[in-house]
């Protein structure tokens, strides 16, 4: 394959990719607009917040906005200081593939009609939260986010190397719930906790980019231009060994790569690109431990 013809298929994927987001964005409005907010309920994260702020200024302040859900105006307003404070820490496409998913994200909340799909609330609350939890599913595997507390907790993350993103998230939850617990009638609340639930399973059954996973890549061919490929558009490192076949007796190259599960493909068609006869084992579930760059 050509370079002309490799610039051009990796600017499909992009392309690909940022249309997965925008199509994430847009399903997460709709299991929250469609399936829980027309029984009150609430999720959690920063949409969750965003839905009780939208609450407590109609509620308690008194402030009228018709017909109109703004929480997607709340939310996109709360994302701001967090998305500039994570530009310059965060990988640059990355950061642009989750400026796009927010925004859809926020133009879908205002858009998507909040009305009944489904006249039982526990139906509506399992359906919502699989849809939801499918969306943000779609973002993570196109190696993007929808801001809030997953940008937060990555933050988090790379200053607190034990803290997970997952641990940010869930103390961040426990705490909103305790709120919704404190201001809401306990139906709403078990009922929003559920929504989080399948919410969650959702998003583990759509991704698998926190599994980790080693792969040796033995070719015959000089691995450069291939090492190459691997640090800029994955960012990750190779040990390579040197090694010889047991039974032809010739000089061959042994990388060693420790990645995520998803990352698997990416990886298979940059070996491809330079050897169609590349060995490639792959093993997963490892246990890591040193400096490893865990993508979230």
């Amino acid at each position: 394959m050509s370079r002309r013809n490799l610039r051009g298929l990796e600017k499909r994927i992009h392309f690909e990719r940022f249309l997965g987001c925008i199509l994430g964005g847009v399903l997460y409005a709709v299991g929250v607009n469609m399936f829980i907010v027309p029984f009150n309920l609430y999720s959690g994260g920063l949409v969750g917040l965003s839905q009780l702020i939208r609450t407590l200024l109609s509620g308690v302040i008194h402030l009228d906005f018709g017909s109109e859900d703004v929480a997607g105006i709340i939310l996109f307003v709360l994302n701001i200081p967090i998305l500039l404070y994570a530009f310059p820490r965060l990988e640059k496409l990355f950061f642009v593939k989750t400026l796009v998913a927010v925004t859809a994200l926020t133009l879908a909340m205002s858009l998507v009609p909040t009305s009944k799909v489904i006249d039982d609330c526990l139906a509506s609350t399992l359906v919502g939260g699989f849809i939801s939890g499918a969306g943000i599913g779609i973002v993570l595997r196109m190696s993007g986010s929808t801001g809030g507390m997953d940008v937060i907790g990555m933050l988090v993350s790379k200053r607190f190397g034990n803290v997970s993103v997952g641990r940010v998230n869930l103390t961040f939850n426990m705490v909103l719930y305790a709120i919704f617990l404190f201001m809401f009638d306990v139906q709403t609340v078990v009922y929003s906790v559920i929504f989080a639930i399948i919410h969650s399973f959702a998003i583990d059954r759509m991704h698998s980019q926190n599994i980790n996973v080693e792969v040796k890549v033995i070719t015959k061919i000089d691995p450069r231009e291939l090492e190459h490929d691997v640090f800029t558009e994955m960012g990750r490192g190779i040990t390579e060994l040197h090694s010889i076949g047991a039974y032809t007796s010739e000089d061959e190259h042994m990388l060693y790569i420790l990645i995520s599960k998803y990352e698997v493909h990416q990886l298979r068609r940059i070996v491809r690109k330079y050897d169609k006869n590349a060995f490639i084992i792959v093993n997963e579930g490892v246990w890591v431990e040193g400096h490893y760059l865990k993508k979230f």
